[in-house]
């Protein structure tokens, strides 16, 4: 899963060199073996390498806060995201749900690296979510689907609906 994230990416970035990758231990840690240095390993570390490397640092933060809640929520993939069971699922989107009540994005009103991992590590837990159970994260939901639509973003994989449309009864409009 991780490759094709770092792939995905990529190629959002423009990066017009493909990097090769290997994968270590049972977890498969993403390894990105360096021509210019040592191998880069673990997901965080070779996205933001790859973030420098196609000059784009805004997507790190703009200020040293911003870039404090972009490593944050790049942390908080790893740690608590990846590999998470079911029940830690329910408190995770509920905590996200509650923290994206006042913003766009995952450091606020600017898109980050932090909402691209964040979208490729939960896009499997909300495809399996049912329509109700999105409509208990809206603005969990607002934001993923705000970030699938985001141009060359959402690569590798499948789009997701959300929402459903509301109709309306007549005389309500």
């Amino acid at each position: 899963m991780a490759l094709r994230e770092l792939n995905s990416l990529e190629r959002f970035l423009g990066l017009k060199k493909a990097n090769k990758y290997s994968t270590q231990g049972g977890k498969k840690v993403p390894v990105l073996q360096n021509n210019n240095g040592p191998a880069l390993t673990g997901l965080v570390t070779i996205a933001c390498h790859l973030v420098k490397e196609a000059k784009r640092p805004e997507l790190l933060g703009d200020d040293a806060e911003q870039r404090a809640v972009v490593q944050q929520w790049l942390e908080h993939r790893i740690t608590k995201l990846d590999n998470c069971s079911k029940e830690e699922v329910k408190v995770i989107l509920k905590d996200l749900n509650r923290y994206l009540e006042d913003k766009v994005y995952l450091a606020g009103n600017v898109f980050t690296l932090a909402d691209i991992l964040m979208y490729y590590g939960i896009h499997h837990i909300i495809v399996e979510l049912a329509i109700q159970e999105k409509e208990c994260y809206l603005n969990v939901s607002r934001w993923f689907d705000h970030i699938q639509h985001y141009p060359g973003i959402r690569h590798h994989l499948p789009p997701v609906v959300v929402l459903r449309n509301r109709v309306y009864p007549s005389g309500h409009h």
